[in-house]
């Protein structure tokens, strides 16, 4: 096939015949660096091939012949066409007489000529139908008789057959729709009219985007129609050719197998890397890689480390097979006990700092001292200082260890009914009171408690020869994250093998020719990925771990009189309280005491320190606030 340019190749394109493979003969760039534009290929090298697999009609150019004006068509315009001339023109008359003679078609025949005609006193316009009956002689001459109809009337002309043109034979046709007249060769570049159109002769020029395949081109090329280059059908000599398409590791993932794939590294995403693990410095182009398959389970738990000035951050893989045990949590408001509290799953605190409680304001608020005892309900609401509802947080105070005698334990457990409430801005500190040495796996660890959570790994994963969280006095579970990840190893460390998230570090491959020795077997894998720090702050902020919200603002204080009005006025709305058994309110026989302290077992809270100071009598501190009241009114009245 000699070379073609591409706007006539794809206008006699069969699309049954595809895929066609094109070789470029003549190359076009655009701009030199510019690659592409509007996402179409624009720039092509001479020797290129193209794989066509598809061609798809853009729009369709309108172009009045006579004026040049221009109109764009959909590809479902609905009009019909007919064509107003055949591809054959003549020069002259005579040749046109002496076709038709000749042809099968006798006289009359109609047709029409591209120029102006002036004769016997009458122009005839361009593109004007005229009926050739006969040839006589007028005047002398031999001339063609022909009918003009115009205006519903009909004048006979005699044009000499001498008369030059072109001239183009008009042959009566059915309508055609527009794809009609673009796939029929034998129309293409007439002139043609449609009746839904301004124009009464009008020429079609269709633009088409050629979908194909490239060598090296991860994305199928989408190539316009009306790019000015020159190509050539080699699609019979080139069978044995091979397109290679290189993949993302997330169209790996989508493919679902079948696995394991040896694949080549052709591109590393640019930017800071997401692991600190050796690996990372290994994935370099040309670097081959096995994927064994997608890593199951498919979450994993993002972890911190406890008790350093600088933490340290982790992606621990839910096939972790270390045991932790769990430690107390802290919680430096009232605010974070709401957001660890959940229904049906009792939540014991040790208050671990005095604070005065809001009584001026809020009588309902509670002072607590060290070494009180809660015991969280749930969220309620309670009338603020400013006559507005405040969001508190229902507790119960519990007794204090086993005491001495029977009166001691009576009291106690009346104490163990009062009820407390904390407003959520409470900036009291509470630390968790439990006495849990059991040894979890992370999976019964995350199914069974909430995160965040504090552990401490007692005995390390052994199918991981350095784990790094044994080393750590305690970790911070916070966010448990489902992502799909691959699990991958490479040639220069085939031995060990670890995880990829597609997600976030997805590599550009190509399969790799040829097999190497990979063993076989299972290969030990890397359950915990350290991560740096700006990964570490960018997976917080992603919408699969979402930061929990700062505790709310205490509310502006006021002054004394608005207190004390407030204050008077203020109660508790216990029907708010929300999520509540109604059991949970009322008194409970006395708590299980907490163990008593030891030298083997730090991790327990026991006695109440000695410098907690003593707590008063209600009797007492119902004298001591009437007592400041009335002092209060009478320097009100001296005032």
């Amino acid at each position: 096939m000699e070379p073609v340019p591409l706007q006539d190749f794809v206008r006699a394109l069969d699309p049954a015949s595809l895929p066609r493979v094109l070789r470029v003969c003549s190359g076009v760039y655009f701009e030199g660096s510019v690659y592409e534009i509007s996402g179409n290929e624009c720039c092509l090298s001479t020797g290129d091939l193209i794989k066509v697999t598809q061609v798809r009609l853009q729009k369709v150019v309108c172009e009045n012949p006579k004026t040049s004006q221009t109109m764009e068509l959909a590809p479902n315009f609905q009009g019909y066409f007919t064509p107003l001339n055949t591809p054959q023109s003549y020069e002259t008359l005579e040749e046109l007489v002496s076709a038709t003679t000749q042809s099968s078609k006798q006289l009359p025949t109609c047709f029409m000529s591209t120029h102006r005609i002036v004769t016997e006193g009458r122009v005839v316009a361009e593109d004007q139908l005229l009926m050739l009956e006969a040839v006589v002689m007028h005047l002398g001459i031999r001339c063609a008789r022909c009918v003009l109809s115009t205006e519903g009337q009909q004048v006979i002309l005699h044009l000499p057959l001498s008369q030059k043109g072109p001239f183009w034979k008009w042959q009566p046709s059915a309508p055609r729709t527009l794809l009609q007249v673009l796939q029929d060769p034998a129309l293409k570049d007439l002139v043609l009219t449609c009746p839904t159109l301004p124009w009464h002769s009008l020429i079609l020029r269709p633009q088409y985007e050629i979908q194909a395949i490239m060598h090296m081109r991860r994305t199928i090329v989408k190539i316009p129609s009306t790019l000015e280059v020159d190509v050539e059908d080699v699609t019979a000599s080139s069978r044995h050719v091979h397109f290679i398409k290189p993949l993302l590791l997330s169209e790996v993932l989508a493919r679902e197998g079948p696995f394991p794939l040896s694949m080549e590294i052709l591109e590393v995403p640019e930017g800071r890397p997401l692991f600190l693990s050796p690996w990372v410095g290994s994935l370099q182009k040309g670097q081959r890689l096995r994927i064994y398959g997608l890593a199951s389970p498919p979450w994993r738990v993002l972890a911190s480390s406890k008790g350093r000035k600088v933490p340290r951050h982790f992606l621990v893989s839910g096939a972790y097979q270390g045991k932790l045990r769990r430690r107390p949590r802290e919680f430096p408001t009232a605010y974070d006990l709401l957001g660890a509290f959940q229904p049906g799953r009792p939540l014991r605190v040790v208050a671990t700092k005095d604070c005065e409680g809001e009584r001026e304001e809020n009588p309902e608020f509670t002072s607590l001292a060290v070494g009180d005892r809660l015991e969280v309900l749930g969220p309620g609401q309670a009338h603020g200082a400013q006559g507005s509802d405040v969001d508190v947080l229902v507790c119960q105070r519990l007794s204090d260890q086993a005491g001495e005698d029977e009166e001691e334990e009576y009291e106690e457990e009346a104490e163990s009914s009062e009820r407390v409430l904390l407003p959520l801005h409470f900036p009291g500190s509470f630390v968790e009171e439990m006495s849990d040495s059991r040894r979890y796996s992370l999976a019964d660890l995350t199914a069974q408690f909430s995160l965040p959570c504090e552990v401490k790994v007692v005995a390390k994963d052994t199918s991981h020869p350095t784990d790094p969280l044994t080393s750590f006095l305690g970790l911070q579970l916070e966010e448990k994250i489902t992502e799909p990840f691959l699990v991958v190893s490479l040639d220069s460390e085939p031995g060990m093998c670890f995880e990829i998230p597609p997600r976030w570090l997805d590599l550009t491959v190509v399969d790799a020719k040829g097999q190497p020795d990979w063993p076989e077997g299972s290969l030990p894998r890397a359950t915990v990925e350290e991560l740096t720090d700006t990964f570490y702050y960018r997976l917080r902020k992603s919408p699969a771990c979402e930061i929990q919200a700062p505790p709310p603002r205490p509310p502006k204080s006021q002054g004394l009189s608005g207190q004390r009005r407030h204050s008077s006025e203020g109660g508790v709305k216990s029907s708010q309280v929300l999520g509540l058994q109604q059991h949970a309110l009322l008194p409970k026989p006395k708590a299980k005491t907490l163990p008593e302290f030891t030298k083997d077992d730090s991790s327990m809270y026991s006695k109440i320190p000695a410098h907690r100071p003593a707590k008063p009598q209600r009797q007492d501190l119902d004298d001591d606030e009437h007592d400041y009241e009335e002092i209060l009114e009478q320097f009100q009245k001296t005032i």
